[in-house]
């Protein structure tokens, strides 16, 4: 039986005339990985009106329209879990989750199952889009392991397209809090710098000069003060790879239990963090708001401090 496959068309806009193939492809498709994007191309999976596309390096022009037969994901890849979901919102076209931490969210070397994915499989009956390919089916965006929070997947090719949309024109707000060590100052403003992979630790992301790395900015507002650490709320400009733990470490006010970037405060909160077994990055999706790519209605969501947290900062209020 042949593979479903899932029809993308692309137009390509004014400012994109002259670009290579891929990378406006890249740029046009956010939701789809550039290596996803390469294998596409070389399977013949890429046409315009002159038939299949396998030149990742030749010119678009404006008004070009290309279409991408996406193949669904391979059902043995992900396997369907039941683990248990806090879901926020659901209809027939997307889903809202409250992610506790420690649940990954795709399959991934040394996670190939009892991620999120698996559990949405499973609650949803397959009927995820498999925009994402085969171990991500539904994924639009993603959060850390160890992050809680809400996370939005989609289940229709068309809720993906138009969520994947919204991430990459910036509009999706996204609003953290996040327990730091020390005292942020100024106590509000702003953090802005690229962020890409860091060259001294390929585990790590960091600000980089000098051009490399992609734009990002984070907003932050103290919300409250303790005696050697501060609760802050940031919201993304932009969404980068652990761009609030970067950012805020960068500011001198890493995530405090973060085992990544240098988290673990004076000798008083270090000792505050064992006595409490807090062991993760204290980082919490807080609220999403975006619109619902089918109805354009303005849907917000908010999700309280997870337990851990409330006692991290209970116990931070009193020491």
């Amino acid at each position: 039986m042949a593979e479903r496959e899932t029809s993308i068309q692309i137009e390509i806009p004014e400012g994109f005339a002259g670009d290579r193939l891929d990378r406006a492809l890249a740029a046009l498709a956010p939701h789809l990985s550039r290596e996803r994007l390469k294998s596409l191309l070389k399977a013949g999976a890429v046409s315009s009106s002159t038939g299949p596309e396998r030149q990742p390096s030749r010119k678009v022009r404006a008004g070009e329209r290309f279409v991408l037969a996406v193949p669904q994901p391979v059902p043995d890849k992900a396997q369907p879990q039941d683990i248990p979901l806090a879901i926020a919102f659901e209809d027939d076209h997307l889903i809202v989750v409250d992610k506790p931490a420690g649940l990954v969210v795709h399959p991934a070397a040394g996670n190939p199952d009892g991620t999120l994915v698996n559990a949405l499989l499973h609650h949803c009956g397959g009927s995820l889009s498999g925009i994402g390919g085969v171990t991500r089916p539904g994924i639009v965006h993603r959060i850390d392991k160890d992050t809680s929070g809400l996370l939005v997947a989609a289940k229709t090719a068309h809720a993906h397209m138009g969520l994947a949309a919204q991430f990459a024109a910036h509009s999706v707000g996204r609003r953290y809090f996040a327990a730091v060590r020390g005292r942020p100052s100024p106590p509000s403003g702003r953090v802005e710098g690229n962020i890409g992979r860091s060259p001294k630790n390929r585990k790590k992301m960091a600000v980089l000069e000098d051009g490399r790395g992609k734009p990002a900015v984070t907003h932050y507002e103290t919300v409250d003060i303790f005696e050697e650490a501060a609760l802050v709320r940031c919201r993304l400009e932009t969404g980068r790879t652990h761009q609030v733990r970067v950012h805020m470490a960068a500011k001198g006010n890493p995530l405090l239990g973060d085992p990544l970037y240098g988290g673990r405060g004076g000798k008083g909160v270090t000792r505050l963090l064992s006595q409490l077994g807090f062991r993760r990055q204290a980082l919490h999706a807080a609220s999403l708001q975006f619109l619902h790519p089918e109805t354009q209605e303005n849907l917000s969501f908010e999700s309280p401090l997870p337990g851990d947290m409330q006692e991290l900062v209970a116990a931070l209020s009193r020491s």
